[in-house]
């Protein structure tokens, strides 16, 4: 459990809150670029309660205040013009640096222009995400994760929204041991559909992950200290010889990286709306095979509504709770969609979990090591010491590589040397990943 004013201090972001100072110096997404609107690509955007607008500009992208300075009204209906937006009200014309550059009003010698400037954030576009950020000083250099270096071709973006606080939604991202259970199958899992996570075949098993996991329901769990955060082990003994090994990662602050299948990753953020709601943003890679982005986008719209991408089976219906399918098919009765089952186990606590009243186990390392961790970066941060996972440095970025993500099967004697072959043998296969990661040693 934690105390109240720790838990307030991790779930806490709106500005000049501590957490919300630190989560501000790294790079958040805060939109897809498929979302931004084809004919007028402006849209207001609520990230750790600041309300903004992101608008396309000549080269690049463009986040400022949503309100303009004059008298508060909503840029986000302003008229995209020469590179910013210009407010209707009154025709100030605001660049992507948030500085008022006309105000047609004003006397023709009026300096006061000079005077006016709104928020603004720097923006990045990363394999269909839009990145701002939103700290002080400037912005660090991108690090060489997989999400980020991977070739447009082999990766998916989406996202989803979740009525919950963002800890919430990380904290299950980091828990190895409730797949056995919110994720299992009472019948058979009738899955066999591309894209769709714990379907596939666990490479030398012939047996679902979904089935697997399910089947071996008490994981050894390991964590250790990494560059990009923590690297968290769950070991399940399948015969006296085999172990399943499953390495997950926490990419500090607010993501994850999970494997998917044999060869696919995905990196999921959880970034805050407000302290009571979030989005979750993701990047789905391949290191075999170009990915059908035209697929997979209809297998997810298919459970959303737009434009805010709000799960279909939600709060409001139950999670589309059904007793009968509870019986024979699935452990939740909520689908078969695994999305909406993390999503009901993290909303169904409330819009902010309070941790004080909570009992964790040994199986809950991650989500207590992820805690300690963050409350020690605050700390950090707020003494002026810096932050974790977080390059100086094109150099130094360049070095932040993976973070290595697998499912994989190992004798029980040397798994800790045999998940690093068969990783370092599925990058040098790939056609994008290996020249870039194979020299690259990982401290495990």
């Amino acid at each position: 459990m934690l105390k109240r004013e720790d838990n307030e201090k991790l779930t806490q972001t709106g500005p000049g809150t501590p957490l919300g100072n630190l989560m501000r110096s790294y790079w958040q997404p805060v939109a897809l670029v498929s979302e931004m609107p084809k004919e007028r690509p402006v849209k207001p955007v609520r990230i750790m309660s600041e309300d903004l607008v992101l608008f396309k500009r000549i080269n690049g992208w463009g986040l400022i205040s949503r309100y303009c300075a004059h008298r508060g009204v909503d840029l986000s209906y302003g008229r995209l013009e020469d590179g910013g937006l210009r407010c209707l009200y009154h025709g100030w014309l605001y660049n992507d640096s948030g500085r008022c550059i006309e105000q047609p009003a004003e006397p023709p010698h009026s300096q006061f222009l000079d005077k006016v400037r709104i928020s603004n954030y720097p923006c990045v576009e990363k394999n269909g995400l839009i990145f701002a950020y939103m700290g002080a000083g400037d912005p660090p250099p991108f690090p060489d994760y997989d999400c980020f270096t991977a070739p447009d071709e082999y990766t998916f973006a989406f996202k989803g929204l979740w009525d919950c606080n963002w800890l919430q939604g990380l904290e299950g991202g980091i828990d190895p041991s409730h797949v056995s259970f919110l994720h299992r199958f009472v019948g058979e899992d009738p899955r066999d559909v591309y894209g769709q996570q714990f379907s596939e075949e666990v490479e030398g098993t012939g047996t679902k992950l979904s089935k697997l996991v399910g089947d071996h329901y008490r994981p050894d769990i390991e964590v250790e200290s990494a560059e990009h955060g923590l690297r968290v082990f769950a070991i399940r003994q399948l015969t006296e010889e085999l172990k399943h090994v499953r390495v997950t990662n926490l990419m500090f602050p607010n993501a994850f990286v999970v494997p998917f299948g044999n060869g696919k990753v995905f990196t999921q953020w959880h970034v805050p709306i407000d302290d009571e709601t979030h989005y979750w943003y993701m990047i789905w890679y391949d290191f075999a095979e170009k990915t059908d982005k035209e697929t997979l986008l209809q297998q997810r719209l298919e459970g959303v509504s737009l434009p805010d991408y709000r799960p279909l089976r939600n709060r409001d219906n139950n999670w589309g709770f059904d007793a009968q399918e509870q019986n024979e098919l699935t452990y939740t009765g909520m689908g078969l969609d695994i999305n909406v089952h993390d999503q009901w186990a993290v909303e169904s606590m409330g819009a902010i979990q309070d941790r004080t009243v909570e009992r964790l186990g040994i199986s809950d390392r991650a989500v207590t090591a992820n805690r300690r961790l963050l409350l020690k970066s605050i700390e950090s941060f707020e003494a002026g010491n810096g932050l974790p996972s977080h390059p100086i440095s094109e150099e130094e970025a360049a070095t932040f590589v993976g973070p290595y993500a697998v499912d994989t099967i190992a004798p029980t004697e040397g798994w800790q040397e045999v998940w690093l072959q068969k990783e370092a043998e599925r990058r040098a296969q790939s056609p994008w990943a290996g020249a870039a990661t194979q020299e690259a040693e990982i401290d495990a």
